[in-house]
């Protein structure tokens, strides 16, 4: 379809999660306003939580869109991984009056978002300078675990991968790893990395920990694991976060090795920025770097924490840029 000047703004942009959605206006290029953050257990579908924002902008006329959404894109169908919602593309473009919709995985757009992040948004933790010509890593706990990696090309831009590296099969490090994960294995089968490095993840370690000792403890939470690690009022809790930031260096050090990513490894999603001043000192980047033979290799690699609010927003932008420059060629 050809898009005119007058009808490519504003276009509608959207974050989808496990837990919450994050939508926008992009009204001009670059030009992203009116984020709002809705709760996905709020609504029945995404097209009704669409219609519950653009309503409060005073329903504005939108022909475009694009959705990164926490889940593989693979034809018309999506099912979320982490959550209720499932649908057709086809079917929501119609049922919100788009002429254009295409949708994404979120972490190919938190990609995207990093392809064109200043500096400002991004703490360093450890590694020497960016090779700048060879491939990134970009991953992040939150509701779920998000893996994705940009590919340097000949002209200075990236392309952004689409992968589900979150559900690769988890690698125990040492024994008390192992113990860890058989007591996942006994619980859930299959353990992926997400079932460690992610919200869910934090209160499954600290219950294999507890199991561990023979402590019975109250109903944990991943903030409330977090504040007493942090206080000094649960020695387990401490525990259960060095625990995940090592498994996280290990999972980190993986894939750099696997793209060779010497350009840099970014860390995404809610749950590091929560803790960000430990996180600088934690076993995260000792582990990182252990490697054996590739100790050097991987000590020369720089480690980025993102602290943008929105980069899934921006990053989804970039994308249907990408999708429009294409289709008028």
């Amino acid at each position: 379809m050809s898009i005119t000047q007058n009808n490519s703004y504003p276009r509608l942009l959207a974050d989808i999660g496990g837990t919450n959605a994050r939508f926008a206006l992009e009204r001009a290029e670059n030009q992203i306003e009116h984020i709002e953050i809705l709760a996905c257990n709020d609504y029945n579908t995404v097209v009704d939580a669409v219609k519950a924002y653009l309503a409060k902008l005073g329903n504005p006329r939108v022909k475009l869109g694009a959705f990164a959404i926490a889940n593989p894109v693979i034809g018309d169908w999506v099912q979320m991984t982490n959550h209720h919602w499932a649908f057709s593309i086809e079917t929501t473009k119609q049922a919100l009056d788009l002429d254009i919709l295409i949708l994404i995985n979120d972490f190919t757009a938190q990609a995207y978002a990093i392809s064109k992040m200043s500096d400002e948004y991004l703490m360093q933790v450890g590694g020497t300078l960016q090779d700048i010509c060879a491939p990134k890593v970009v991953l992040g706990p939150g509701t779920g675990l998000g893996v994705s990696g940009l590919i340097p090309c000949d002209d200075g831009a990236y392309i952004a991968l689409a992968g589900e590296g979150g559900h690769v099969s988890f690698a125990p490090f040492d024994d008390t790893e192992v113990m860890i994960w058989q007591y996942a294995k006994k619980k859930y089968g299959h353990v992926s990395a997400e079932r460690f490095l992610s919200g869910s993840g934090l209160v499954l370690i600290h219950e294999a920990l507890a199991n561990r000792e023979g402590i019975k403890t109250p109903k944990m939470t991943p903030e409330l694991i977090s504040e007493q690690a942090l206080s000094g009022e649960s020695p387990l809790c401490r525990l259960t976060l060095d625990i995940f930031c090592a498994m996280l260096g290990t999972l980190s050090s993986n894939l750099a090795l696997i793209l060779g990513a010497r350009s840099g490894v970014y860390l995404c999603g809610g749950i590091i920025p929560r803790f960000i001043d430990y996180f600088k000192t934690s076993p995260f980047r000792v582990r990182f770097e252990n490697k054996g033979r590739f100790d050097a290799y991987l000590a020369a690699i720089p480690v980025y924490v993102v602290l943008a609010k929105y980069p899934g927003i921006s990053g989804v932008a970039v994308a249907l840029d990408n999708y429009l420059k294409k289709q008028r060629q």
